[in-house]
């Protein structure tokens, strides 16, 4: 690229200096060939040399900016350029309507028309980009981002809060979607009078404002009003985009997978990155409290795992070292069976 610049500069610079020599009338008052060829060859070379470094600038200036314009092409997807470029014929068709009453303002309207033209054919395609999901969709066409599914959140999954964290992670491909009914039922559930409920409500808005910040979630106004159950309306919502469903709530996954719609479940996804264990293996463990059985003690891994320890219940309070024994899937999480090793100090 900056060669080709260079190339092209110190021709048109080199023809320039033609020109000025021809312009300015060197034949007429030199008096002889060899002056005049001189003079020219002297013009034409500092053309030249003249392009040959300017083209060097703007070859790397503009090798600089064909980068920067195709990363961020590699980061379009293609109906965003598709889109964009939409937007730029509506942004230069606008610019043209505006040119005619722009073109009046003496003395200074002529030169307001090519930078107003710029700044609104630009705006018009980076708005159209930024929303290209939303003004496909006014025209009936099924958006997926990334060519990942959606996913709808219920109001389980706000509320849970650690959604968040999966979606910043990076598990979750595809855009995340809430309704306006699940936001409602939110902001009920953040108005009402008892402090857990009203907690969990404030948490679950908390969510969908951080997932905003971040760029991921989006906020569809959609809501079969002939339904009145939320669980209804988001089965419904999900199986007419063809999107899954991200829920905690086990009642509402059971009716959507019944009707052919895919579900994420929170909970199953956090019981199944607890670690495993095998009998035999053994760690370090604080015991917070004394089991159901007699000379049981209980303690819990980071990630909440509850851990039972034989002969445990006289070490509450300490660090003890204790041996697998066996492993349990119950339907609120795994439990770890374990013997007590030693202890350890408090």
């Amino acid at each position: 690229m900056v060669l080709v610049s260079r190339i092209v500069a110190a021709l048109i610079l080199g023809i320039g200096g033609y020109q000025l020599g021809d312009n300015s009338g060197l034949q007429q008052r030199l008096p002889g060939y060899a002056d005049i060829a001189l003079n020219f060859g002297v013009l034409i070379l500092l053309g030249v040399i003249a392009g040959w470094f300017i083209g060097g600038i703007l070859g790397k200036l503009l090798e600089r900016a064909i980068g920067g314009v195709n990363d961020r092409a590699m980061d379009r997807t293609g109906s965003e350029l598709v889109v964009g470029a939409v937007g730029l014929v509506v942004g230069l068709a606008v610019s043209a309507l505006l040119s005619i009453p722009v073109s009046q303002l003496k003395p200074i309207g002529p030169y307001l028309l090519l930078p107003m033209t710029l700044v609104i054919a630009y705006v018009g395609s980076e708005l159209a980009a930024a929303k290209h999901r939303d003004i496909l969709r006014l025209f009936g066409a099924k958006v997926e981002s990334d060519g990942a599914r959606s996913k709808l959140l219920d109001t389980s999954a706000l509320i849970d809060g650690r959604i968040a964290d999966i979606a910043r992670a990076g598990f979750l491909e595809g855009e995340l979607v809430v309704s306006v009914f699940v936001l409602e039922e939110l902001q009920h559930i953040a108005d009402s009078h008892e402090d857990v409920r009203r907690a969990r409500g404030k948490r679950g808005l908390e969510v969908v404002t951080k997932l905003r910040k971040e760029k991921r979630l989006i906020t569809i106004d959609e809501d079969p009003t002939a339904i009145q159950a939320v669980d209804s309306k988001l089965v419904r919502v999900a199986s007419s985009h063809d999107w899954a469903i991200v829920t905690n709530d086990v009642n509402l996954a059971k009716i959507a997978a019944a009707q052919g719609v895919h579900v994420l479940n929170v909970n199953e996804l956090a019981n199944a990155l607890k670690p495993e264990f095998v009998p035999g293996e053994h760690f370090e463990l604080k015991i917070v409290r004394e089991g159901k059985e007699r000379g049981q003690g209980v303690g819990y891994l980071d990630d909440g795992t509850m851990v039972i320890v034989d002969q445990g219940g006289d070490s509450v309070g300490e660090r003890v070292e204790v041996e697998v024994s066996s492993m349990l899937q119950s339907p609120t999480g795994k439990l770890v069976f374990t013997r007590l090793r030693r202890a350890r100090a408090k």
